[in-house]
Parts: C-alpha cells; structure tokens; sequence
C-alpha cells in the first residue's frame, strides 16, 4: 500500500526531497496562495507549528497559483511574504499544480485518498462551491483539489487520515492534528 513516504517533491529551491525524511512525523499537507481570502490561515497554522512542532508535527506548504491566480509570485516572494506578514516557519516547497495534466502526483493521490466531499453548509460556502467549479472546470476529472488552503492530515505511518477543506474551522484542523499526535 502506497503511503506519503512514496513520494519525492522539490523545496522552494528546486532540490529533490524525499518525503521519507519526515517517517514517524504528523504531516499537514496545505496548498497555500498569498492573495487568496484564507491566506490568513497562515497565522493559526504557524501558532499550531510552534506549538506542536516539538511534538511530532510538521506542516509542508505547497504554493499554488491555480485558484484565481492568488499566488502570482516566484519562491523568493512568496516566501518573504509568508515569513514577514505571518512569522511562517514551517516548510515550504516549490509552487506547483494541484490540478490538472501538470498535477504534482503526491496531490493527486492525496485526493484520491481523500476525496472532496463539500465545502459545509451556507451561504459563504455555497458561493465558494460555484466559484470552485467554474475555476475548476478546465481540470475536468483531474479537479483534485476545490481551493487553496486545502489540508490533508497524516498519520505517523504515512497515511492520509483526513482532508480538511479551507472552510473548515482551524480550531477543528487543530483538534484533530493533536488528536494524530
């Protein structure tokens, strides 16, 4: 059975990296965009890293321009932006796609694992769900993901144990990392 430890993804620096450097680790896998109405998610994301980082976590951030082209930026940029306005510590890779033919194949197993099953209930979420679509539209039957700030939970086996999508209460994201941990 195929685990996250499968796979091999370039840093902000185009290096291979091999997921297997993070075995026994929780995993938190986000795509993430700097111009993007969840951006602020960022913040409760760095408060769980440096809280639980110790524990076992590790959050791996993966840029992504593909949702309204709300990451417009190189490496260097995004990178800046997500150290300076949000304190982000926390690993971040190489902007890729999580979509599409040019798909990076860890996020289109990690939807395969995990499935999009909705943005919630409400207004706020339904207008989100016709946006997505039509966004989407494009990737046809490889629409892996809806929308940034997607995150995929990790057991410490390499194991995807749960998909949060963004309209998802980080309080929520938080229980249930420490849950895993």
């Amino acid at each position: 059975m195929k685990t996250v430890y499968d796979f091999t993804v370039k840093d902000r620096m185009g290096n291979e990296v091999s997921l297997s450097e993070y075995k026994g680790k929780v995993l938190l896998i986000v795509n993430t965009a700097t111009g993007c109405g969840f951006t602020p998610h960022y913040e409760p994301l760095e408060a769980m890293y440096k809280d639980m980082k110790d524990q076992g976590l590790e959050i791996l951030d993966f840029p992504c321009n593909q949702f309204a082209n709300q990451a417009p930026g190189d490496a260097d940029e995004i990178h800046q932006f997500c150290t300076l306005k949000f304190g982000a510590d926390f690993p971040q890779f190489a902007k890729i796609d999580v979509n599409g033919e040019n798909a990076e194949p860890l996020y289109a197993w990690l939807a395969t694992e995990k499935p999009f099953a909705g943005f919630g209930k409400g207004l706020k979420n339904a207008a989100l769900s016709k946006f997505a679509d039509m966004n989407n539209k494009a990737f046809g039957d490889k629409a892996y993901i809806k929308w940034n700030f997607t995150k995929f939970l990790i057991d410490r086996e390499g194991h995807v144990i749960a998909r949060f999508e963004p309209t998802v209460d980080m309080k929520e994201v938080r229980n249930a990392v420490a849950a895993a941990l």
